[in-house]
């Protein structure tokens, strides 16, 4: 009997171990929800404007302070946008580097839209992933599909 709750004591351990030893990040996924919106040195609109982004712009929340949210983008560089600018609805994503290819179908055998090629901090709403491949959608509604190794997804 003492074996048995012994390993079950260890078994327990093991199982638990990975919680203590790596912590799950407390940064929530949010989007940009307005056509615009000014990111912000501190949380608060007398601090200095430092960037301003579109619709569909993804960040990771670091931390609320009031009606403030401190998000961290795909460069790991650290703002203020206000809470109502934002949104956890539905995922989004961010293009990674300028040039980036976006596709009338979900592969490299589908012709590239109109519109594209994309730069960087193009932002988009995931509508569907499928396999290694992103349909997305832009601000103005264009849909469209992007190799999610190109793309930043919160």
């Amino acid at each position: 009997m003492q074996k048995t709750g012994s390993k079950l004591i260890i078994l327990l351990f093991l199982i638990s171990a990975p919680l203590f030893l790596f912590p799950q990040s407390n940064a929530h996924a949010l989007c940009i929800d307005q056509k615009k919106a000014n990111l912000r040195q501190g949380p608060g609109t007398h601090f200095e404007k430092k960037w301003q982004v579109f619709k569909y712009m993804p960040f990771k929340e670091m931390k609320k302070k009031g009606k403030w949210y401190r998000v961290k983008d795909l460069d790991n560089d650290i703002y203020w946008v206000h809470t109502k600018l934002t949104t956890n609805k539905y995922k989004c994503a961010v293009i990674k580097s300028n040039k980036t290819n976006l596709r009338k179908g979900p592969g490299t055998k589908y012709d590239l839209l109109s519109w594209s090629p994309v730069d960087k901090y193009f932002s988009m709403k995931v509508l569907k992933i499928k396999g290694q491949w992103v349909r997305i959608e832009d601000g103005v509604g264009d849909k469209g599909w992007v190799s999610k190794s190109l793309i930043w997804i919160q």
